[in-house]
């Protein structure tokens, strides 16, 4: 048995479209997206189509340094989105995969005392995620290929620090 889940462009384009059906079945009108990313921007973005949302948001947090790694708990990256710009909005929360759910955990409760209301639409969920999301395209407990990350990169990355400098901080 293939240990891995490989997710084509195709197929994407064919989960994110159910995923918004599921959405729009359960009546929920997001007044924003918020894409968590990388990955969440992705889904987030068909989903803005879909659901005819036209405000998205990102909110960038590192959590996975490579495959299977991760750090010891998600850190936030700047910029962080304004809690003014969050205020009583039904937000829908979009990511790629809920694998141990600490990361959506970390951005539901960022967004808890800000907005009327939060739920969380993912492409995958695995069993162990700590968040149980209310849109799920598919559940597994495969690594996940995704078609956006399992080609290398062109160019070298940039260290976290050299990225600092750039951006001023």
């Amino acid at each position: 048995m293939d240990e891995r889940e490989i997710l084509t462009w195709q197929v994407f384009g064919q989960a994110s479209r159910r995923l918004a059906e599921l959405v729009a079945a359960d009546g929920f009108r997001p007044d924003l997206i918020l894409a968590i990313t990388r990955g969440g921007l992705f889904p987030a973005g068909a989903l803005g189509y879909a659901l005819s949302v036209k405000n998205l948001h990102t909110m960038n947090v590192e959590f996975y340094t490579g495959v299977d790694q991760r750090l010891e708990m998600p850190v936030v990256l700047p910029p962080v989105p304004q809690a003014v710009d969050l205020k009583g909005a039904r937000v829908l929360v979009a990511d790629d995969v809920a694998d141990t759910g600490e990361t959506l955990r970390l951005v539901r409760d960022f967004c808890a005392d800000h907005v009327a209301e939060t739920r969380c639409a993912v492409l995958y969920e695995k069993p162990r995620s700590l968040v149980k999301c209310e849109y799920v395209w598919k559940r597994t407990d495969r690594w996940i290929e995704f078609p956006w990350s399992t080609e290398p990169p062109v160019v070298a990355p940039v260290a976290s620090d050299e990225a600092a400098r750039r951006l001023g901080a």
